[in-house]
């Protein structure tokens, strides 16, 4: 284990995993925050806390390019499939930042301290998430780094930093609800070509994602309640106002409303009322994630 910066209090340990340009050192301090979180051996603020940074500290490599010009691949073959780990490995990075950043941003936002105990839940899995795949990608021979992935993720986060109801409505309810959408499909693809090892690293996010969504959504209609807003329609005008294009369907509805989506919030958003489950879900490009 590598050495670890020194943090004072969660939003400190946060605000360093976001900072840190190791990934290994991003990776395992968002874990051992989340394990002393959850054992209460930290303080939620302190006025030691450095400010957190406008962008997540990255190695050299990949190289961020804008999503067109992210090339689409076969997963029938082995560049496919290392294209497409790749990519995961990138929207997995970029979803441990994305949950650090909820809980050094708002840390002084008038919620309960349950709040933070789910989104460090969630910083620790989608850190585990992030080692699985860049395991698989060293089983085939690749490493996160070796292609251009996109710049498009942090974008939310950007977009939505003054307004927590709107991170929550974009980031877990829209970007991680996608993830609900198109890994079915992933998951049976890599089955077809007989690579199991890949579709199993591929069930745990799915199962895990599934959690995140639910938190996200826990604490969306938490808010509106406490506003006497309803939470279909603020969804959609949040939507409207800080998201970037169109809501994609099919839509994995089952998953979505076991982790509290109803298709309220989000069917009349899109152009697309046909409902087909996901695992249907044809010519999946995971760089839309």
């Amino acid at each position: 284990m590598k050495t670890l910066p020194n943090f004072h209090s969660l939003r400190g340990a946060a605000v360093e995993a976001i900072s840190a340009a190791d990934l290994t050192v991003k990776t395992e301090l968002a874990q051992e925050a989340a394990r002393r979180w959850q054992r209460r051996a930290l303080s939620l603020r302190s006025p030691l806390d450095r400010p957190v940074p406008l962008r997540p500290g990255r190695p050299e490599r990949p190289v961020l390019t804008p999503p067109t010009q992210v090339k689409k691949r076969s997963l029938g073959s082995l560049k496919g499939r290392i294209a497409l780990l790749h990519s995961i490995a990138h929207i997995e990075l970029n979803a441990v930042d994305l949950a650090l950043d909820i809980v050094a941003r708002f840390a002084s936002e008038s919620v309960p301290n349950s709040f933070f105990d789910g989104w460090m839940k969630v910083a620790f899995e989608e850190a585990k998430h992030f080692r699985m795949v860049r395991q698989r990608l060293n089983d085939l021979g690749a490493d996160y780094g070796d292609l251009p992935a996109h710049d498009g993720l942090w974008q939310a986060a950007h977009d939505t930093r003054n307004d927590l109801t709107a991170r929550l409505a974009v980031v877990p309810l829209i970007l991680e609800a996608r993830g609900l959408d198109v890994t079915p499909a992933l998951q049976a693809r890599m089955r077809e070509t007989g690579d199991f090892e890949t579709a199993a690293v591929l069930d745990v996010i799915y199962e895990d994602e599934k959690g995140h969504v639910a938190v996200g959504a826990k604490w969306f209609r938490f808010l509106c309640a406490r506003e006497r807003k309803d939470p279909a329609a603020t969804f959609q005008q949040l939507v409207r106002a800080n998201f970037r294009g169109p809501l994609k369907a099919p839509f994995n509805d089952i998953a979505r409303a076991e982790a509290g989506l109803t298709p309220s919030f989000y069917r009349s958003m899109t152009a697309s009322t046909t409902s087909r489950s996901a695992s249907t879900q044809p010519n999946i490009n995971p760089n839309e994630v």
